[in-house]
């Protein structure tokens, strides 16, 4: 029982991370008309860094102390260390291969085949000896219809933006799999916030090199940076890495892949755009996968 309560816990975490995701579609592709790709991720890294330091330091003072020889916590840093440069390392180049591969496709597209880590991560998994039944495999095939009825609306075909995208995609899959390893071995918040570091910095070198940053340019997208830095960044980011400890990494990649589903519908809620009965229909498919992914006794 206890099991599935915590299960239960990291699914809502998981879901919740989703939407946020979702939502922030909007701020990104706003963003995207007052700075550059590599400076609107940079920027939003760091302030995801920013605004987790005093969350780390009001944990910290709660924390009570461990008896942990020198020896723990010097390896526990190390740890600590590795996973949030690796994580940062994967999360800067998916995110700029999806935001470059935006520009040359369309938004549908780009979401479907960003969320086909939903069958990437799985299919890794097997590599890494974590096995997945059939009910989650069935899970997976639904979702990947669902988002196929949901984002594919004129035909499909393989373009420059959609290879960028789909290079996301896996990038987005190992990153899923470097938390699924790191997350039960460091504090979440910490690995996330250095995970945001690393990103804003190697995002930062492009930034300064090719699109010369403006200050002024920053502060008039401050509204989409600010959301998308302390909204998708420092909450969102963090939400998943604490929300996939003890998760199995394929059930995590399809509760996350309900990031495009969401977007449609806060389009609808949003911003008053009216749903087809396709998306309507492929939206329904999705969250039945998610929830067949969640019964008991399958793992």
């Amino acid at each position: 029982m206890k099991k599935q309560t915590v299960k239960l816990k990291n699914s809502l975490l998981l879901l919740l991370t989703a939407t946020i995701w979702g939502v922030a579609f909007v701020a990104q592709s706003v963003g995207m008309d007052y700075v550059g790709g590599f400076t609107f991720n940079m920027t939003r890294c760091i302030i995801g860094a920013i605004v987790l330091l005093p969350v780390i330091f009001f944990l910290d003072k709660r924390k009570e102390p461990t008896l942990q020889t020198p020896q723990e916590k010097a390896s526990g840093r190390k740890t600590l260390l590795i996973g949030g440069i690796c994580c940062g390392i994967l999360l800067c180049l998916a995110s700029n291969f999806q935001q470059f591969g935006i520009k040359y496709t369309t938004v549908g597209k780009a979401g479907f085949i960003t969320a086909c880590y939903i069958v990437i991560v799985p299919i890794l998994g097997l590599f890494l000896k974590k096995k997945c039944s059939p009910f989650i495999w069935g899970a997976v095939v639904m979702a990947l219809i669902g988002l196929y009825l949901l984002c594919i609306k004129d035909g499909f075909h393989i373009g420059k933006g959609d290879t960028l995208v789909m290079i996301c995609a896996v990038l987005f899959s190992f990153h899923i799999l470097v938390i699924d390893y790191f997350s039960p071995k460091a504090d979440g918040v910490k690995l996330s916030c250095i995970q945001f570091l690393t990103a804003g910095i190697l995002s930062g070198i492009p930034a300064f090199l090719l699109e010369k940053p403006q200050l002024s340019s920053i502060c008039a997208a401050w509204l989409p940076i600010l959301y998308a830095g302390i909204m998708s960044c420092g909450v969102a980011y963090t939400l998943q890495i604490i929300g996939q400890k003890d998760m199995n990494p394929t059930v995590a990649s399809l509760i996350l892949s309900l990031e495009s589903c969401i977007s449609v519908l806060a389009g609808w809620v949003i911003l008053g755009q009216s749903l087809t009965s396709r998306e309507i229909l492929g939206c329904l498919i999705m969250f039945a996968a998610i929830i067949l992914a969640q019964l008991p006794g399958k793992e």
